[in-house]
């Protein structure tokens, strides 16, 4: 029938029932034609329903996303998108975003199959869950995992068939990927050392293991204005990057004369979002670590009922706490609360202790003696089903059985006695793998970049490698971390604002025909816990051939002018100033003409 309709008239009709929907959005048409007031909206969509509602009333046109989930909650549809992928066939744009919902993302056209996305609170699995998931790999997908910037993991080339068979296997296994991706909070990130640092406050696995279990208890937690995160960090040496989330909760020792009692609390940190170039700012909040999950509810709550479903790309929470400010949004999660939230002057509040930037790699002394951890290096987060089932057998055989993913695309072997250490670390290097990192690796991070994400504009896991194997062999003399993030768009999924060296995919104008060829703009100087801060432009449009050597002209540059080894990368780029780093580019093109 639609067939018959040329294009205007398709249009007009498409218009029409757009109105018409909008209009009984608002109660303002009823069956017959006659005024009615709605129904009033119940059930655990309730809240989203009326903040849709209040939209269209106050004039404001829903997105399509929201519109999505109006027509049909993924959750309600799931059986007819099972339905659908036994057929083999792509799904449409509306059920590749409901999919999401259940943690499938259709990724055409980098590849022409689902990425699924897992959900691992504090980033930890057991031994067997881990070479559980290396099976569903092979059985459903391309045969290997990424470890993403969420400590968590991602399979790829996963047909249409083979969608809800993978999604059924998680759940064998004890986990899923409810929830992980869409206008839903993404898996929940927790200390990885948790429990077995010796410098830490508190153990985050229950904090981060109970608000796991609450939202996926919780269906009026799911679509919300758009996605959010949430980390708990417990003060230990490697950071969890909490001030990168939507709410941080950051354990800190609380001392005497206080308007609270001395001890451990959580501090409440809000509104991070380093692609939209915020990183999330300390409320003068305290908590009882008991006391998080009915906190970031009331937050969320507010979140639901005022974030923008009209403007994806002002839709965050950010984007309330800018309009509102602070003091107003902690006002109304005091409202949702019906109390007043604990707050302490920083003066009484113990400083932290320090991250040690090499504590994800290598051997460490664990708290309980006679015990390691001990980091695996993976190449920009990369493992082939073959070698976690082999890592998988290490962790069993040599440690606790636990497997730690980071926030740094790789993972630690936990519990492993010393005298099973070098055991280990040769099992691990037979692998093709290393527990050991030069400076440029071990704190290289990339994102799926275009081999396998439809938004990137370059190959960034790629061209990463290629950094990082050029700086080795032309700046030997680099003796302290440095960290270089590749992130292929604006979602900035490595979180490129934050490196000591970010680079953002961009296309890069190579003709007077418009031809462009893959490339970067450059930032530098971000930096993260008590060092956060949004890194500094001072290149566009770089070539990706080309960006080796610009991050060898930095990293020369810096050896040269540092005051010291104890002057950290971003210490030295404030203090050189952006305008001096800039005119490294036409030094290093000097160098090339001679």
């Amino acid at each position: 029938m639609a067939d018959d309709f040329n294009a205007e008239q398709k249009r007009y009709l498409e218009g029409f029932s757009h109105g018409i929907a909008a209009i009984r959005m608002t109660g303002g048409l009823a069956g017959g034609g006659a005024a009615a007031a709605p129904a009033e909206p119940t059930g655990p969509d309730a809240i989203h329903i009326k903040a849709q509602d209040r939209t269209v009333k106050n004039g404001g046109k829903l997105a399509d996303q929201e519109k999505w989930k109006r027509a049909e909650n993924p959750f309600d549809g799931h059986n007819r998108l099972i339905a659908e992928a036994e057929t083999g066939r792509a799904p449409k744009p509306e059920d590749n975003f409901r999919w999401r919902y259940h943690g499938l993302f259709w990724v055409a056209p980098a590849q022409n199959s689902y990425m699924c996305r897992l959900r691992i609170p504090n980033g930890i699995l057991h031994h067997w869950q881990f070479a559980g998931i290396a099976d569903l790999a092979d059985a459903h997908g391309g045969g290997y995992s990424h470890v993403t910037t969420r400590a968590n993991l991602q399979v790829r080339e996963i047909a249409p068939e083979h969608g809800q068979p993978f999604l059924d296997g998680l759940v064998d296994l004890g986990l899923t990927a409810r929830g992980t991706g869409a206008d839903n909070i993404r898996n929940v990130t927790g200390s990885p050392t948790a429990g077995i640092d010796a410098q830490e406050l508190l153990d985050t696995r229950p904090l981060a293991r109970s608000w796991h279990n609450y939202i996926l208890n919780d269906r009026s937690l799911y679509g919300l204005p758009r996605k959010f995160n949430v980390a708990f960090d417990g003060g230990g040496v490697l950071p969890v990057l909490e001030e990168t989330n939507d709410i941080g909760f950051q354990a800190v020792e609380v001392t005497e004369g206080a308007a609270v009692e001395p001890g451990i609390w959580m501090r409440l940190v809000l509104g991070g979002i380093t692609g939209h170039r915020d990183i999330a700012r300390d409320t003068g909040v305290v908590l009882r670590p008991k006391e998080c999950n009915a906190v970031a509810d009331a937050i969320l709550r507010v979140f639901i009922e005022n974030g923008d479903r009209t403007n994806r790309n002002k839709a965050r929470m950010k984007y309330v706490l800018d309009a509102w400010g602070y003091d107003k949004y902690l006002a109304a999660v005091e409202e949702k609360l019906g109390r007043k939230l604990e707050r302490v002057d920083p003066a009484h509040v113990k400083p932290r202790g320090g991250f040690d930037r090499y504590a994800h790699v290598g051997v460490h002394k664990q708290v309980q003696p006679g015990l390691n951890w001990i980091g695996v290096v993976l190449p920009v987060g990369k493992m082939t089903t073959d070698q976690m089932r082999a890592l998988a057998k290490i962790a069993q055989e040599c440690g606790d059985g636990q497997i730690r993913l980071t926030v740094w695309q790789n993972f630690l072997f936990s519990g492993v006695p010393d005298d099973r250490v070098a055991e280990v670390e040769s099992r691990v290097a037979a692998l093709g793998l290393s527990t050991k990192a030069s400076s440029i690796r071990a704190g290289l991070v990339a994102c799926t970049g275009n081999r396998g994400c439809k938004f990137a504009a370059a190959d960034t896991k790629g061209h990463a490698l290629l950094i990082a194997d050029h700086v080795e062999a032309a700046v030997p003399g680099l003796d302290v971390p440095v960290n270089v993030h590749l992130t292929g768009c604006h979602h900035s999924c490595a979180q490129h604002y934050i490196g000591d060296i970010g680079l953002i995919g961009a296309k890069v104008t190579v003709s007077e025909e418009g031809d462009t060829v893959e490339g970067y703009d450059i930032v530098v100087g971000g930096g993260f816990g008590e060092a956060a801060k949004i890194g500094t432009e001072i290149w566009k449009a770089v070539k990706a051939e080309d960006c080796p050597g610009r991050v060898e002209a930095l990293l020369n540059d810096y050896l040269s002018h540092r005051t010291g080894p104890e002057e950290s990368f971003q210490a030295y780029t404030a203090r050189r100033g952006p305008e001096a780093l800039k005119g490294l580019a036409g030094e290093r093109l000097l160098e090339a003409a001679e």
